[in-house]
């Protein structure tokens, strides 16, 4: 062993405890009966004393300070029968009390498939201290779905909202996304894009996840900066199992609207090194390419003579091609009996390349004709302009991080300390988002009729002059924005320890702990770009034609860009495009910012566990340091001025919790939790910082923003069925104050200019949220062949989520949904698996207007995915998954002059997802 390596063991011994004395002791582990996996959180109780203990992920536990005698031994597992056997505990010294548990019946464990996905997760839950929902893999590797947002749908109160038919982001009882805290192996994963704190779940695959864990109450040792829930992801372990394990996977994957069939594979591995190292790891691959076609529309407006109509409206097609890449490397050590130390790993890559052709049609005059449901429009009344334009955007997103750490537990002292890193990037290089080409048609014969019967998709006809809107010789070069650099930057450092002292009585354990915890966070977002606003030639869309394959209810784009069509002009002329200097230097200079936030922790709380009852109290301190930086651009149409400012802001939050478990018999759990918790504002919200388009329409950001702080009270019941399945229902209520919403003012004065559209983040009032979920699952193998593979899950979750806007104003909370559910019926017996999963979710405001009639709200969703697996031989499994049966689609509008209006409307098709898997 090299002087590095003693080093180190002799730091980790050190933290171990390993030298203190004891009474006697028990320690074991618990595996299945075919031992294959460590089975975590089953429960150890030595019954005369009614002390019990939970196994950790390695399967192992340890209680210590028993007084010499003979003791009954037991452990439960959802799932499982129980065993018992009688132990005999010495003076002093250590005595064993392995356990490898069979299910129910006699039979050997599930280890695979839904069955052993859903026993692993309601233990988890079962031993829980509070409120929680648990995702596991089975033993051969196998996640309910294949990427994380898309697994987390399946969870009560849990439901995804998409992007461009995608799951991304997580809601947890139909709040918004933006009250979450996410974490990988213990690091908190900042977010790469630049004017976000939430993470795209998407972006990290499943195959190398072990589990996934939704906290919905807190306690005095986790970080407090949630509302809606602590989302924490654990990779592998090598000691999740006792054999090693290696699986590949290849597939395909193709989208109905694309036509295309991409490649998805990976590679996962756990292997021990001798006794006490253990290696685990993995890489995957995705590729995925799919089309959408969009229907977009500005705020819509009323005539005098009560015509609704939209002054602006757009038809957008995209080409995406989307690549993943994940890799993940842990090393696990089991220094000695009591102390474990790890250091693991993760980095995951997104690239994005996308195409949008886009028509845009935009009406500067009234329409002269129309009822409830059509509007017309010509040119002799004023102009008409139609725009068609081309993004070509590549953008690729990156997440590292990297723990290391030791984990102690003697049975009386517990230790752990942990320091991490994560950082987050998205970055632009070269990127033309757009190329416009616009006609500007003004008593040229030109007239247009709008059918506005179906309130998703409008539908157009040129009623006169479709020769002039359908000429591309007529669209002359507008200009072209070429982003040159951007580029976002989210990092955060962190250590962390903490320390427990455990004291053994005749009725049950009472445990004082203590801990602190430092993090230093830095997001930054730079963007530069270039303005051609003038070409010395002659260039028109004739010069870059292609082909679209826009298909949205029969409708035409007209003559669109070429996908590369632009760029390539761009660059094989590029000397003869002329430089916007004054938009060049606006735009580079009204984005940029950088925000610190440096957070520093501390907590105590004491703890009274026996086997009927759990409670943990105590109080969590946190002090937020923020440093805003950014820039005031002012011009006065020919030149910019840049003046950069800073604000510097510190605040204190003291955040008591009370957490109750009470189990009065086996098979029934009662929980209760009240607790503060609060959610810093948006960084890039804070940043001190402004954009102005050419419209007039401004953005500024909002440095004197208030964190949400929330009082939360949780109280719920679960009850476990005999055989592998429980039903559940639990209340949730949340006073929230200073709770912030994003606001759009028409016609306002900031600053003495006067803005035809002003958008900031604001503080409201107080907000209010109550609701309750409700789940049940069951595997009926109680049932008569071939009936006895059946399964389900079902979950409901109501959410009242109501706030007031600083100005009087009633509204629901931002991206709350009141009513989701979810519902999964499986079916596994012999060599098929089958599982068809629907999930909800309501309706939601999504953007909050200067008035009610300018609120954007999302619709609802309902959408269908199938799964099936065919085990050809032990080691070999046929996959195909199918997302999106129901080719669920996307509609965002504005309730306006009695109806529905069009803001965003989308199509995706469905996705099919074909491979095979094998395991060794």
């Amino acid at each position: 062993m090299n002087s590095t390596a003693r080093l180190l063991a002799g730091l980790l011994a050190s933290a171990s405890f390993a030298s203190i004395a004891h009474a006697g002791e028990i320690s074991g582990n618990v595996y299945d009966a075919t031992g294959t996996r460590a089975l975590q959180s089953a429960s150890v109780r030595i019954v005369e004393l009614d002390r019990s203990v939970e196994t950790d992920r390695s399967g192992n536990y340890i209680i210590a300070d028993i007084p010499a005698g003979t003791y009954t031994l037991e452990a439960r597992y959802v799932g499982a029968e129980i065993e018992s056997r009688t132990i005999e505990v010495p003076e002093t010294g250590s005595v064993s009390g392995d356990f490898d548990l069979r299910g129910i019946g006699g039979g050997d464990i599930l280890v695979v498939g839904q069955a052993a996905n859903l026993s692993s997760s309601l233990s988890r839950q079962k031993a829980a201290d509070g409120v929680e929902s648990v995702l596991t893999r089975d033993a051969i590797g196998q996640f309910p779905d294949q990427n994380v947002a898309e697994s987390l749908r399946r969870l009560p109160g849990v439901n995804i909202l998409n992007d461009q038919g995608e799951g991304r982001f997580v809601s947890v009882r139909g709040l918004d996304p933006e009250l979450n805290a996410t974490s990988l192996n213990g690091v908190r994963v900042p977010a790469p894009e630049s004017d976000t704190r939430q993470v795209a779940l998407d972006v990290i695959s499943s195959d190398t996840i072990e589990s996934i864990e939704v906290k919905k109450s807190l306690t005095p040792d986790m970080d407090a900066d949630t509302i809606g829930a602590s989302i924490e992801i654990k990779t592998t372990s090598a000691f999740d199992r006792k054999k090693d394990y290696y699986a590949v996977r290849a597939e395909g994957s193709y989208n109905d609207y694309s036509g295309e069939v991409t490649p998805k594979g990976g590679f996962d591995f756990s292997t021990r090194i001798g006794d006490d190292f253990g290696v685990s790891g993995g890489v995957s691959y995705y590729e995925r390419k799919f089309e959408t076609d969009n229907v977009e529309s500005d705020n819509w407006d009323v005539t005098d003579g009560g015509i609704a109509y939209s002054p602006e409206l757009e038809y957008r097609d995209y080409d995406v091609t989307r690549k993943r890449l994940n890799a993940t490397l842990n090393f696990d050590w089991r220094v000695s009996d009591t102390t474990t130390a790890y250091v693991r790993g993760n980095w995951s890559q997104f690239d994005d390349h996308e195409y949008r052709r886009r028509t845009t049609f935009i009406f500067d005059a009234e329409p002269f004709a129309g009822d409830d449901a059509s509007a017309s429009f010509r040119d002799s009344d004023d102009r008409i302009e139609v725009r068609r334009d081309l993004k070509d955007r590549f953008e690729r997103q990156r997440i590292r991080t990297v723990a290391i750490g030791s984990d102690t537990d003697t049975g009386t002292w517990k230790f752990n300390w942990s320091a991490s890193y994560a950082k987050s990037t998205e970055k632009e290089d070269f990127s033309v988002d757009p190329t416009r080409f616009r006609a500007r048609f003004d008593d040229d014969g030109v007239a247009i009729d709008w059918d506005y019967s179906d309130p998703r998709v409008p539908h157009y006809s040129i009623a006169s002059g479709a020769d002039l809107v359908n000429d591309p010789t007529l669209y002359k070069f507008n200009r072209t924005e070429l982003t040159t650099n951007s580029d976002s930057q989210d990092r955060e450092y962190a250590v962390k320890a903490d320390l427990a002292r455990t004291f053994a009585t005749d009725s049950g354990d009472f445990t004082i702990q203590a801990g602190a915890k430092a993090r230093w966070r830095k997001k930054s977002y730079n963007f530069d770009m270039i303005y051609y606003g003038d070409y010395d030639g002659d260039y028109t869309l004739a010069d870059v034609l292609g082909e679209q394959t826009y298909r949205l209810d029969g409708i035409s784009l007209g003559p669109v860009a070429s996908k590369t069509g632009p760029k390539d002009f761009l660059l094989a002329n590029r000397d003869g495009f002329e430089i916007d200097d004054y938009e060049t230097a606006l735009a580079s200079a009204t984005d940029d910012y950088s925000v610190k936030e440096d957070i520093t922790a501390g907590y105590a709380l004491a703890r009274w566990d026996s086997d009927a009852l759990r409670v943990i109290g105590g109080v969590r301190m946190e002090h937020t340091r923020n440093v805003l930086n950014g820039n005031i651009v002012t011009d006065d149409g020919d030149t910019v001025a840049v003046d950069p400012v800073r604000f510097k802001r510190s605040y204190t939050d003291w955040l008591p919790s009370l957490t109750v478990r009470w189990a009065p018999q086996n098979d029934l759990v009662f929980r209760a939790a009240g607790y503060k918790s609060l959610v810093r504002p948006k960084l890039s919200a804070m940043a001190p910082r402004n954009t102005v388009n050419e419209d007039n329409e401004a953005e500024f950001g909002n440095p004197d923003l208030k964190p949400y702080e929330a009082w939360n009270a949780d109280v719920g019941f679960e009850y476990y069925f005999s055989g592998n399945g429980a039903i559940s229902f639990g209340g949730f209520y949340k006073d929230i104050s200073n709770y912030a919403v994003k606001q759009t003012f028409d016609d306002f004065t900031y600053n003495g200019t006067l803005y035809d559209q002003f958008q900031t983040t604001i503080n409201g009032d107080s907000a209010q949220i109550v609701g309750f979920e409700a789940s049940f699952s069951q595997v009926y193998s109680m049932l008569p062949a071939p009936f006895d593979g059946l399964l389900t899950q079902l979950n409901y979750t109501y959410t009242y989520a109501n706030g007031t806007l600083a100005d009087g104003r009633k509204i629901s909370l931002p991206s709350s949904s009141k009513n989701t559910f979810n519902v999964v019926l499986g079916y596994e017996k012999g060599p098929v698996d089958l599982r068809l999963a629907g999930t909800y979710r309501d309706k939601y405001l999504d953007e909050v207007g200067d008035d009610a009639t300018q609120d954007r709200f999302v619709d609802n969703h309902f959408q269908l995915d199938f799964s099936g697996k065919l085990k050809v031989t032990d080691n070999l499994r046929l996959t195909l998954d199918v997302i999106n049966i129901n080719n669920a689609k996307y509609f965002a509008y504005q309730n306006f002059a009695g109806a529905q209006r069009l803001l965003q409307f989308e199509k995706y098709g469905p996705t099919f997802k074909f491979g095979a898997r094998m395991n060794f």
